[in-house]
């Protein structure tokens, strides 16, 4: 018995016919309408960053002025007192003399 060829030839799944290429006219204002959607998602969530690093920074600026009255009645304390002060200096940078003597105490930082 002889076996007989096959005639249509095999396909892969190259071959298989898909609607991926097409585009659905319907689909595209909907694409539209999800990105607009989605950039105003990322702006109140960027709005909501902003206003939490305002409030840190106030926060901050309010502490550095505490720090400032606290540092004035302490000097003034002190003058009052009559004790000699010998405060650090303070270098360009912002930063004070390390082992600097301060009426009698030696301060490291």
């Amino acid at each position: 018995m002889v076996i007989p060829k096959r005639t249509i030839p095999i396909r892969g799944l190259t071959d298989i016919r898909t609607l991926s290429g097409s585009v659905d006219q319907a689909a595209i204002p909907y694409r539209a309408y999800m990105k607009i959607s989605c950039l105003e998602m990322e702006k109140l969530r960027r709005g909501k960053e902003r206003e939490s690093a305002e409030h840190r920074m106030k926060n901050i600026d309010a502490r550095f002025q505490e720090i400032e009255a606290e540092k004035a009645a302490l000097l003034q304390a002190l003058d009052g007192c009559g004790v000699a002060r010998d405060l650090p200096t303070p270098h360009a940078n912002g930063k004070s003399v390390r082992g600097a003597k301060v009426s009698g105490f030696r301060l490291k930082y």
